[in-house]
């Protein structure tokens, strides 16, 4: 039983081995383990040892309390640029996020010790399954941003808990179920008690190593048709932050939490977009 950091994202990733299964856990709790460039660039390369990794048989990813993941960090990830560069970088990052779950070989598990927000509710969809702590919950706010669904969720949602439910997470309602309400709704497969988390979801990744479950996708999609699927969203989605109501309403959120730095980015777009909008 080994633990120890993952060398490229230093302490961001933390990498736990036990009897064939490996848990990578999210390490930024002041930041609320928000997918921020470096969190993103240390996640994948943390799936990356994980399936070249022989003693690896099945992969748990979780966060450290009291967030799972407070999704992508955009103020942290958005950089000014030319306009047709700036939306290659979010197709192309947003594309590569969602499919390094698609593609990881092995059976991989997620283990909800928390909230869960945006992208890290939609790409923990395109795993074997879902743990959930009694303390979790799940939201997927991307109607009230103001952008399009992503990480397959205009796909899996609806296979996963039917079209009625999968309407109020993604449309205005902004529907966010707790671990129970997404247990009967048909979004997780398990919840355990928050203490209890961590063993259950070793638990859970050992059975399918003894069953030798592969790396399946629910639902019935394949991962071709996923990788298909993300790509178009990745392009809605770059369409949809480069709109003026999606600027405005980052400008307005970033500068009510006195972040003036990453709010005066989004100033800068908004005022000078009537100009480089005609770049794209």
């Amino acid at each position: 039983m080994t633990a120890s950091a993952n060398q490229a994202g230093a302490a961001m990733i933390l990498t736990h081995k036990s009897n064939g299964v490996t848990t990578l856990t999210m390490n930024a709790p002041k930041r609320l383990n928000g997918w921020t460039m470096e969190m993103m660039d240390a996640l994948k390369e943390g799936f990356r040892a994980a399936a070249a990794d022989d003693d690896t048989r099945a992969l748990v990813l979780t966060g450290a309390d009291p967030y799972y993941c407070a999704g992508v960090n955009l103020a942290a990830t958005l950089r000014l640029g030319h306009p047709k560069k700036l939306h290659a970088m979010i197709v192309e990052h947003n594309q590569a996020l969602f499919d390094a779950f698609i593609d990881f070989p092995k059976p991989l598990l997620i283990a909800v010790n928390g909230p869960a927000i945006g992208a890290s509710v939609t790409s923990a969809t395109l795993c074997n399954g879902i743990i959930a702590s009694d303390k979790a919950t799940f939201s997927t706010p991307f109607a009230a941003l103001g952008v399009t669904p992503e990480g397959c969720s205009s796909v899996q949602f609806e296979r996963l808990m039917g079209k009625v439910n999968a309407e109020r997470m993604l449309g205005q309602e902004g529907w966010k179920p707790t671990a129970k309400e997404a247990l009967e709704a048909g979004l997780i497969q398990w919840v355990a008690p928050h203490e209890q988390l961590a063993d259950e979801a070793g638990r859970i990744a050992r059975e399918c190593i003894a069953s030798g479950e592969g790396r399946i996708f629910r639902g019935g999609s394949t991962a071709d048709e996923l990788k298909a699927v993300n790509a178009r969203e990745s392009v809605d989605l770059a369409d949809a932050f480069l709109s003026a109501p999606f600027i405005k309403a980052q400008f307005k959120f970033l500068y009510s939490k006195k972040k003036w730095a990453p709010a005066a980015m989004f100033l800068t777009m908004l005022i000078s977009r009537p100009l480089w909008s005609r770049l794209l």
